[in-house]
């Protein structure tokens, strides 16, 4: 596939800490346990669907500073290429990621004012008629290239990641917009088949996926009116959970754009961030479809279908 991919890239700095809750101390010494990458949503999906094979074209935001400096060369050395990368005065967001033994992880995102600019699709039309999918963040400055993508005709992809909220203010105009809609489990008001229930009555997405976390995925297929359930795949140990909704994202949309039924592309997805999670930080341990086809074949998924007319 061609996709168009626009959201945050930012410096996130890892720590991998003894246990939650942290208990006080002055210092600490966690011997290679420190680490400072490029990452972000949208460098996250890029550097996933770039493993899969997909040609991709990323837009952001980054500031005239070392850490924007870092993340140009980055790119380039990547070949991904920063031709819809705006250059602002000011700084760049970054990130610091907390994590344990366990794969838990706690994140402080300080997004400096990104949140306060907007991305003019002026000057993107060609990448956006190009496209086979767009992919937009929900980041405040992606909402002009919500309305551009569908003008264009171009089906629209979104993770929302936290929502308590069936109408939330801040992701409704992005979840209105959205083919496919992925979210976390983290933060429902209620069990999420009845929140997926909720989500498609209220939302005309084609395919909605609640990622589970260790317990799996959870999808919904508007052409058959169905939902399925998918256990976790298991891969062993996890170092960092850091990242594995981007993976289950990236490698969905990826396997789904292909042709692949939605339950098998929720099922590769599961596996591409399943082997993610055994590396730490958010843009790394992606895996080529080969490497991924071959751990697929050893395993049995079978989904569980369910109602899709929980009241």
């Amino acid at each position: 596939m061609k996709v168009m991919i626009s959201g945050l890239v930012n410096i996130e700095t890892t720590l991998q800490v003894r246990k939650f809750p942290i208990d006080y101390y002055p210092i600490d010494y966690p011997f290679f346990g420190i680490a400072s990458d490029v990452s972000g949503v949208a460098y996250n999906v890029a550097k996933a669907l770039s493993a899969l094979g997909d040609g991709i074209r990323l837009a952001s935001y980054v500031g005239e500073d070392e850490e924007g400096r870092r993340i140009l060369a980055r790119l380039e050395a990547e070949g991904i290429g920063t031709g819809l990368i705006r250059r602002e005065p000011g700084q760049t967001p970054v990130t610091v990621a907390l994590h344990d033994g366990q794969g838990r992880r706690q994140i402080y995102c300080d997004l400096k004012d990104i949140q306060e600019k907007a991305m003019d699709p002026g000057g993107m039309e060609k990448e956006i008629r190009e496209s086979d999918l767009i992919v937009l963040c929900n980041t405040n400055f992606n909402r002009l290239l919500l309305g551009a993508a569908k003008r264009a005709g171009k089906p629209v992809a979104t993770d929302v990641h936290v929502l308590s909220d069936i109408r939330d203010p801040y992701n409704k105009e992005f979840m209105e917009a959205a083919d496919i809609l992925f979210l976390s489990h983290e933060g429902l008001p209620c069990g999420p088949e009845r929140f997926l229930c909720q989500l498609k009555e209220a939302y005309p997405a084609g395919i909605i996926v609640i990622g589970l976390g260790g317990e799996g995925a959870m999808l919904y297929e508007r052409s058959g009116d169905r939902i399925c359930r998918l256990e976790a795949v298991p891969v062993g140990e996890a170092v960092n959970t850091l990242g594995a909704g981007d993976a289950l994202f990236s490698a969905f949309i990826h396997y789904y754009g292909k042709g692949c039924p939605a339950v098998e592309a929720l099922v590769r997805a599961e596996v591409f961030a399943a082997l993610k999670i055994r590396h730490n930080g958010g843009a790394k341990g992606f895996v080529g479809e080969e490497a991924l086809e071959e751990y697929r074949r050893g395993l049995d998924l079978a989904p569980v279908w369910l109602p899709a007319d929980l009241p």
